[in-house]
């Protein structure tokens, strides 16, 4: 039995510990396996192909250490590059465009994407292949090039000698190895690289996904790749702290692709982490994120886990994300329990919510940044009181490409799909109050909506009050005060923990504002929402509408006690 196929079917008897996703990966493999060639899966697998590579790899020398020694391959190992090269089109082209691989640290990582760049880059038999081991920093993707080096100098017919040349030329001071088999070139890229533009990567390698705070450099790979047969962009990373980082979108992706919730059929996944219910502090479960398991890995995490239980904090967070290869929330003070929120989505939309009573909550922005309402439909079902919240920003156009950069959002994206109205008018430079009422108006008599309050934040609003006052309903200021906010910030959090919020999951953005919302509180206890005052670009000005709008269906949904502004019949709570 070829080597991929074996490992799968080891995991899945369970003679090796494996986690739900590691199993399910390899379920996927034997699935296929059973509908290669057909109508609906024109693939297959070639296990001379998947040899071809792991024999490549098997023939390189591990030289660092006391003694160099030959590579040889665990079987987690085995099943990642036999896939990659093993699985085919019926052209005879290779299936696996796009790989994300997730495990624990010391897992062998870096030499795992050495491997292939090496192999890709001249045994492959394609001509002037461009292959790049990329990274935040180009200091950062040489380590995966530095892995290259070392096996490349561990073998005289790669490197070759006084006599001979080799099937590589080092160009250390470039960061660049050329192949001179297929006259193609091993490159280190990272965001720094003075120039990342005209790329056609034939292999290229993202190194530590979870720490770049944008996608640039992945999509720098996948968009110079359109128009290649063949290809192959490998993500290899641990978990990490950011769950609004775009390694954790791709990760949520992926695992919809094991969960069959989603079909991508050059998308390789393969994912070792601790399943939920698992303790952390059981030595059983710790095989599961560490396909490279041994007992020195036992030992080392044993240490590890000591120093976390006892000092907590930051120690506890590293031992979860770098030992078991847990996603880990970083902040202490984090808002909302994601998983808790994640629940909440559903296939809802605003269409659904015609002719409903609803409560309209203001945040609203200064000069051209982000401008957020919320509407919030109470619903009572079987006894249950429910919440629907509908989430719609505005941004100046003139304003968009300069947010993108900085706040390392894609802002145009969410302008595609719907959640971000780019306003033209004032130049497209300053928030217009004006066109986001407007807007308003038009929603609530396109759905025949029954308006029944506007909660509203008194910053910035002076200018625009008559405007509200049009359309005749109570009109709540909402001071921006932990005192004010605290007993909506908390209830909302518990309406969500109890299943009782419904969201559009399509709305990434508020998902996005919810993930950046932090606690902080006053001498009292109080609480509210703020930024992460480490980066003031992550908004969350869609969940400060949220807590608005709460406050005013809490209070107005029932008929709570309502004092009278001074001014202007305005009302205040």
């Amino acid at each position: 039995m070829d080597r991929v196929t074996a490992y799968a079917l080891e995991v899945i008897e369970g003679r090796i510990v494996a986690g739900k996703t590691q199993r399910q990966a390899c379920e996927r493999h034997m699935r296929d396996l059973e509908r290669q060639g057909t109508k609906d899966f024109p693939y297959r697998f070639d296990p001379d192909k998947a040899q071809e590579i792991i024999d490549f790899a098997e023939s390189l020398t591990l030289a660092e250490g006391d003694d160099p020694a030959p590579l040889r391959l665990w079987g987690f190992q085995d099943f990642i590059l036999g896939s990659w090269n093993g699985w085919l089109r019926m052209d005879g082209y290779r299936r696996f465009r796009t790989s994300y691989v997730q495990v624990a640290r010391q897992n062998g990582k870096s030499v795992k994407n050495a491997v292939p760049a090496l192999f890709y880059s001249n045994f492959d038999g394609y001509k002037y292949p461009q292959v790049y081991c990329t990274a935040t920093k180009e200091a950062q993707a040489r380590i995966v090039l530095k892995e290259c080096i070392k096996f490349i100098n561990a073998e005289p017919e790669l490197s070759g000698d006084q006599y001979t040349d080799g099937m590589f030329t080092i160009k250390d001071y470039k960061s660049t190895i050329e192949c001179n088999v297929s006259q193609g070139e091993i490159r280190a890229l990272g965001r720094d690289t003075k120039s990342i533009d005209g790329f056609r990567p034939y292999f290229g390698s993202v190194d530590e996904y979870h720490m770049h705070k944008d996608n640039q450099m992945y999509k720098l790979l996948t968009g110079g790749t359109k128009k290649l047969k063949q290809c192959l962009v490998s993500v290899i990373t641990t978990a990490g702290f950011d769950i609004n980082s775009p390694c954790f979108e791709l990760y949520e992706y992926c695992k919809l692709i094991l969960d069959q919730a989603h079909s991508d059929e050059t998308q390789f996944v393969f994912i070792c982490e601790m399943d939920k219910e698992d303790d952390i502090w059981d030595e059983s479960n710790w095989p599961k994120p560490n396909p490279l398991w041994t007992e020195q890995t036992l030992e080392s995490l044993r240490d590890e886990a000591t120093k976390a239980k006892q000092m907590q904090g930051s120690e506890l967070r590293d031992f979860m994300t770098k030992g078991l290869n847990t996603w880990v929330q970083f902040a202490d003070n984090q808002y909302m329990n994601m998983e808790h929120w994640r629940a909440c989505e559903s296939d809802t939309t605003l269409a659904d919510m015609e002719g409903r009573e609803c409560y309209l909550g203001l945040d609203l922005s200064s000069g051209g940044d982000l401008t957020t309402g919320n509407l919030e439909f109470p619903i009572d079902e079987d006894g249950v009181r429910k919440f629907f919240i509908d989430s719609h920003s505005f941004m100046p156009a003139a304003r968009i490409d300069e947010h993108v950069r900085t706040d390392h959002a894609p802002y145009d994206m969410w302008i595609r799909d719907g959640l971000i109205t780019p306003t033209e008018t004032l130049g497209g430079v300053k928030t217009d109050y004006k066109y986001i009422l407007a807007y308003y108006r038009d929603v609530i008599k396109k759905h025949d909506l029954k308006l029944k309050g506007i909660a509203y934040d008194p910053h910035n609003a002076d200018a625009f009050l008559s405007d509200l006052e049009e359309f005749g309903v109570d009109l709540i200021e909402v001071v921006q005060s932990a005192r004010s906010l605290n007993d909506a910030t908390v209830d909302f959090r518990l309406e969500v923990e109890a299943g009782n919020v419904i969201y559009d999951k399509r709305n990434k953005l508020l998902t996005w504002s919810m993930a950046n919302a932090k606690t902080t509180s006053n001498s009292f206890g109080e609480i509210k929402i703020d930024k992460d005052p480490r980066s003031k670009t992550r908004r969350i000005d869609p969940v400060d509408a949220v807590i608005d709008s709460h406050k005013l269906t809490l209070a107005l949904a029932s008929k709570s006690t309502r004092s009278v502004y001074e001014e202007r019949g305005i009302r205040t709570i």
